[in-house]
């Protein structure tokens, strides 16, 4: 059924989802995740916590599969439902930019109001990490990742899908050396998580990017997987793409302001 005939047999621009299993399922996930995750942080083991992890995992890969099944094969993403899909994603990263905005607004806090027991910005006794060592090479990485995202996407709407994959693939294997020199940074680092509220904001905002740079590089994964198979012939389907990259290129402005305030700033 083409796209004109899908629109004249329900009469509406607007896309009716089938009964689904998803919604319940990533609830119980999550309701399981937390409660599993609460009986770890008591010294309990960690399975019920990894079961919901799991459980989260499976609901996503079948939402998103039914997703691009709806889109690919059912031709149910009209203008309007696309519109609707770049709005709530456009809506899940201002959400996410909120969660960078506490650490940012704890961190400076901290540094411009005075604390009990704190004299100092960063607190006397604590190394901070040089700026202009692994940091920078990290932010020219990210950067370089961003550069590579866009000359794939201009190679998808160009419909050269050898150039498409090769700079995808480059894409993901920045971010891939990204996580790994971030890893590195954190064993080189002169102080712990616990060690105050300086290091505590530094690992929860970097690590809390890390973990958003991790989401991304999975996120660019799938999306190399269906442009192997073809599946970015059409604008209609194209919209994981899209998405793919507001997300990228969120993450690499988080660490430009991540660069500045909690590496060069302090040092």
């Amino acid at each position: 059924m083409s796209e004109v005939q899908a629109h004249s047999a329900r009469k509406h621009p607007y896309h009716i989802v089938d009964p689904s299993p998803w919604p319940f399922l990533g609830s119980l996930g999550v309701l399981v995740l937390a409660v599993g995750a609460v009986q770890y942080f008591h010294d309990a083991p960690p399975w019920v916590m990894l079961a919901g992890f799991a459980l989260v995992l499976v609901t996503m890969f079948g939402w998103w599969r039914d997703v691009v099944k709806e889109g690919m094969e059912d031709k149910a993403h009209t203008a309007k439902v696309r519109l609707g899909l770049r709005m709530g994603m456009g809506m899940f990263i201002a959400s996410e930019v909120m969660f960078f905005v506490a650490f940012f607004w704890a961190y400076f806090n901290n540094a411009f109001l005075v604390s009990p027991g704190v004299t100092a910005w960063p607190p006397e006794g604590i190394e901070t990490l040089h700026a202009w060592g692994l940091p920078a090479i990290n932010t020219a990485i990210l950067l370089t990742s961003g550069v590579t995202l866009m000359f794939s996407a201009k190679a998808m709407k160009g419909g050269n899908q050898p150039l498409q994959l090769f700079w995808l693939g480059t894409t993901i294997a920045l971010g891939v050396v990204f996580l790994i020199l971030q890893m590195v940074e954190y064993g080189e680092a002169a102080f712990g998580f616990t060690e105050g509220i300086y290091p505590s904001v530094f690992y929860m905002a970097t690590g809390f990017h890390g973990f958003h740079v991790f989401v991304g590089v999975c996120f660019l994964a799938v999306m190399f997987a269906r442009a192997w198979n073809g599946h970015f012939v059409h604008e209609r389907h194209s919209i994981g793409y899209e998405a793919s990259e507001w997300y990228w290129h969120f993450v690499d402005v988080v660490w430009l302001f991540l660069f500045v305030v909690f590496y060069w700033w302090v040092g």
